[in-house]
């Protein structure tokens, strides 16, 4: 009997995301349709790279909504958590970009998935002592339910250690994991210690996606960085990125770059 064949993981659980149609007439004009993030997914589609692709652009850019919509098409829903978690629907009669979008999926199905909003971190804690009350309610056994996210509630932890007690606990391998401006919740040394993290499971089969303003993490070695602007989705360098420039400019010469901003 031959050997069952183990899977290539150098291949990618999604190779591309797109909006094969958009509404017409007045519909068109509606959200989520008429944002930037809408008209890009539809006009050029979003290549993903097989390690990790990283979402840059200003506030408002619509690299959050892209993400979102990502995470419904796959399962996650737009609030966070892994799939099958609770609240994760969209309401209903809301119209969702998640549902129109297409997901170019690859030869391998992820073990595991979850979607990391460091926005929402309190409300995830809240759903998650939900679930673990209802599976005791009902009589399921479950083990430690905390065990997954440091060994105690999220709500009980700082919102870095929140944070990081999900990435260190509850990521896994073969697993595929979307990560909505973790900086915003992590110190410079924790997102440190968060590439390091992502570099070890991405050694171990995993696929990132993550929206980030944080030049700490997109140096990130072998990895996309897209740029998402009003003329659409493009490609760019390291160097390239607006928020690598102007953190440069002030670390390079604080006093200087003070001085530009605030005497004019």
């Amino acid at each position: 009997m031959a050997k069952r064949r183990a899977p290539d993981r150098s291949q990618p659980f999604v190779r591309r995301a797109e909006l094969p149609e958009l509404p017409e007439g007045d519909d068109a004009e509606a959200f989520p349709w008429n944002t930037i993030a809408a008209r890009a997914l539809h006009e050029s589609g979003l290549e993903l790279h097989p390690r990790c692709t990283f979402l840059v652009g200003a506030n408002g850019s619509g690299k959050s909504t892209i993400l979102e919509a990502i995470a419904e098409a796959a399962g996650l829903g737009v609030r966070g958590g892994g799939s099958g978690f609770k609240g994760n629907a969209v309401d209903e009669g809301e119209d969702s970009l998640g549902a129109a979008l297409t997901l170019v999926r690859g030869a391998r199905r992820p073990r595991t998935d979850f979607f990391l909003r460091a926005e929402g971190m309190l409300g995830l804690g809240d759903r998650i002592e939900q679930m673990i009350e209802e599976a005791h309610i009902g009589g399921y056994s479950i083990g430690d339910p905390h065990a997954a996210y440091g060994g105690g509630p999220l709500n009980a932890q700082s919102h870095g250690e929140s944070f990081l007690a999900i990435i260190n606990h509850r990521l896994g391998p073969d697993g595929l994991y979307l990560l909505d401006e973790p900086e915003s919740a992590l110190s410079p040394q924790s997102l440190l210690a968060l590439l390091a993290r992502m570099h070890d499971l991405l050694g171990e089969g995993c696929q990132f996606i993550v929206a980030t303003h944080s030049p700490i993490l997109l140096a990130l070695p072998n990895s996309s960085i897209v740029e998402v602007t009003e003329s659409g989705l493009a490609e760019i360098g390291y160097d390239d990125v607006e928020a690598v420039q102007l953190t440069r400019l002030v670390l390079d010469d604080p006093a200087a770059m003070m001085r530009r901003l605030l005497e004019g």
